[in-house]
């Protein structure tokens, strides 16, 4: 077994070409590649004609979430008919779901790293398969503010960690194995000049915190274990702005180092909920979440549009 405690950088991968990477030799070798969670297999479905097309991919944490965004990106692009749903494709498990616009994939991730890290898996594996290549890849979704107003929307320059540094450690084998947080900053940028164009809601480039824990480890006050004071949390989550992180979730890492290692054009919209310097609790009204919650979806429905309207 490999020694515990062992550090591994990974050496930085580039490619020439616009083609999804895997780094995954065994791959290539398998007859049938069976994506249990998604409930699609390379044996039983004709990937290059289901998804061949797709440029777009939008992950978020609800599946409730991911299916009303499908509408509204069908909306948007002129794709909806009437009478007509688009079915979940994922619809053979509970896991995770999947309904496709055109050539947009929405698709929910659950909660946590975790459950992100095993769709993502699969998910790139399924963009591979199709033969799908210039996709980008956006995390819509919600976060606690950090000197924000509720509301705002935040667009993620560089994925940390709870001790504010960018990467993502993962023990493969029993070693330590760190991967780069980094997103791009060409398309954070071009989603921030689409927030100005749509002017209808504050939103900022920064920093995001991203924890394996929506209590403790994100400094929460009201969990059902707290072993530090009101004064430990504000020191620490002014720390954090200092270090220029301006939201919380439980995603991003994984998100930005899976997607920066397989080649994927990838970034991350969070709306913040509210601001965690203010509070811990989340007691707005429910009409005021649901419209907060929108707002990254605005925003990334106009880029895709954007987008198409220019090919």
């Amino acid at each position: 077994m490999a020694a515990m405690g062992t550090e591994t950088k990974e050496a930085e991968n580039h490619h020439d070409d616009c083609s999804i990477r895997l780094l995954n030799p065994n791959i290539a070798t398998m007859k049938e590649d069976v994506l249990y969670h998604f409930s699609l297999s390379t044996g039983t479905h004709d990937f290059p004609a289901m998804f061949g097309e797709v440029k777009f991919v939008c992950v978020g944490g609800s599946p409730r979430r991911m299916k009303a965004f499908s509408s509204y990106v069908a909306q948007e692009l002129g794709l909806e008919r009437p009478g007509v749903d688009h079915p979940n494709i994922c619809a053979g498990t509970d896991r995770y779901a999947m309904y496709k616009v055109g050539p947009v994939l929405c698709v929910s991730h659950g909660m946590g790293i975790p459950s992100i890290a095993i769709m993502l898996h699969e998910l790139i594996k399924l963009l591979y398969h199709a033969g799908c290549c210039n996709v980008t890849i956006i995390r819509i979704g919600t976060s606690g503010g950090i000197g924000l107003e509720p509301g705002s929307v935040v667009i993620t320059q560089q994925a940390v960690d709870a001790c504010f540094k960018p990467e993502f450690e993962q023990i493969v084998l029993g070693k330590r194995v760190v991967r780069s947080t980094q997103l791009d900053d060409q398309l954070a940028q071009e989603l921030m000049r689409c927030s100005k164009e749509l002017d209808e809601f504050p939103t900022v480039v920064g920093n995001t915190m991203c924890t394996l824990d929506f209590y403790e480890g994100q400094g929460r006050l009201d969990g059902a274990v707290c072993t530090y004071t009101e004064k430990d949390k504000q020191e620490y989550l002014r720390a954090a702005y200092a270090a220029g992180i301006r939201n919380i979730e439980m995603e991003s890492s994984v998100f930005a180092a899976m997607c920066g290692a397989c080649g994927l054009q990838a970034a991350v919209v969070c709306v913040t909920l509210l601001n965690r310097l203010d509070g811990d609790q989340i007691n707005s009204p429910h009409e005021v979440l649901m419209e907060y919650q929108q707002r990254p979806q605005r925003l990334v429905g106009y880029f895709i549009k954007k987008c198409l309207t220019k090919a």
